[in-house]
């Protein structure tokens, strides 16, 4: 379940789907099955994307989540990753790009890439576009040894054990010191898909 925090701002129907809380037996379609593995293709459009993170987070503002959500179809589809999955791990590394912790949103830096602590603040990037590519070009180094098709922006790419991490579990204890980094992950993913698909 996500942290309160980061659905007070929702309406009581919405809010309900976030906090997944079983669909109405009125609804018109069942609800698939999110992803487990890094590569493939999202399923659920930009618009969508959208949706999600202002029900969280509505100060994100309509125009810049519209955009930053086409991003994440765009740059995974060149990479072969799951735009789901990776904008749900944007939404667990970022509070639903609320911040607060090391890394600051003039960074650029969605998933916490180089943030371990005081004096180790994370990487920055240039752009969202770029800040955004890093993670993608991240994610794939841990789903497969495939180098990236785009010019390389990520500086911890050769950090990475190229392939250790097919699915969203195996970040746990690798990407992230969290042995439940996965399962939070897939809950952030249940809950895209509920919103998606259960209206």
């Amino acid at each position: 379940m996500l942290p309160l925090a980061f659905i007070s701002c929702a309406t009581s129907p919405e809010r309900a789907a976030i906090l997944n809380v079983p669909p109405e037996k009125t609804e018109k379609r069942p609800i698939p099955s999110s992803p487990e593995h890094i590569l493939g293709s999202g399923s659920v459009d930009s618009e969508k994307l959208a949706e999600f993170l202002l029900i969280v987070n509505p100060e994100v503002g309509e125009p810049f989540a519209r955009d930053f959500a086409k991003l994440y179809v765009e740059e995974a589809a060149a990479e072969g990753v799951n735009h789901d999955v990776a904008f749900s791990q944007m939404c667990l590394e970022t509070g639903f790009l609320s911040f607060g912790g090391l890394v600051k949103p003039d960074m650029n830096n969605f998933c916490g890439l180089g943030a371990i602590g005081p004096g180790q603040e994370g990487e920055s990037f240039p752009s969202t576009q770029i800040g955004v590519r890093a993670q993608i070009q991240h994610l794939k180094a841990y789903a497969t040894d495939e180098p990236p098709k785009n010019a390389l922006v990520d500086p911890r790419y050769r950090w990475v054990k190229y392939g250790s991490a097919p699915t969203i579990y195996g970040l746990a204890g690798s990407w992230a010191a969290d042995k439940e980094y996965g399962r939070k992950i897939k809950n952030i993913l249940d809950n895209l898909y509920a919103v998606a698909y259960g209206s």
